[in-house]
């Protein structure tokens, strides 16, 4: 953890019914998720390569460590609630920069869609059906 409060930069990402929040502090670019490291915590490297875009994309990889708390929801909810979460942190980071600047990391991680939020939820189950959506079987006789 570090100690001096002006180089920890924040962002809290949701997604499903995933809450991460994500510190992001000047070091080599360990992550480290629940205190585990991402690759022990994530059982898919597809998950891990999916949360490490926004860092990889700016280029920040190699200069921040990220620390995560995540609760709630499986494994791909929680990895896209930590790429919103990376995603604001860097947002914290680069807010000196003017967003109409072409190096700014809003130029680049908008088109690619990491700054909105995911807001796809699993629909309710409805009466008389066996899913959301899905009726039993018809039968003419």
């Amino acid at each position: 953890m570090a100690k001096d409060k002006k180089n920890v930069y924040t962002g809290t990402g949701k997604r499903k019914t995933s809450v991460a929040r994500v510190r992001l502090v000047s070091g080599k670019g360990n992550v480290t998720i629940n205190g585990k490291d991402v690759h022990e915590y994530f059982p898919y490297e597809t998950l891990v390569m999916d949360l490490m875009q926004p860092l990889v994309l700016t280029k920040t990889n190699e200069i921040f460590d990220v620390e995560v708390s995540v609760q709630g929801g499986g494994f791909s909810g929680q990895a896209g609630a930590t790429r919103l979460g990376i995603t604001r942190a860097l947002l914290d980071y680069d807010k000196t920069t003017p967003s109409d600047s072409e190096n700014s990391f809003r130029k680049l991680l908008k088109p690619e869609g990491f700054i909105t939020r995911d807001a796809r939820k699993k629909e309710r189950k409805k009466p008389g059906l066996k899913k959301a959506r899905r009726a039993p079987q018809f039968s003419k006789r």
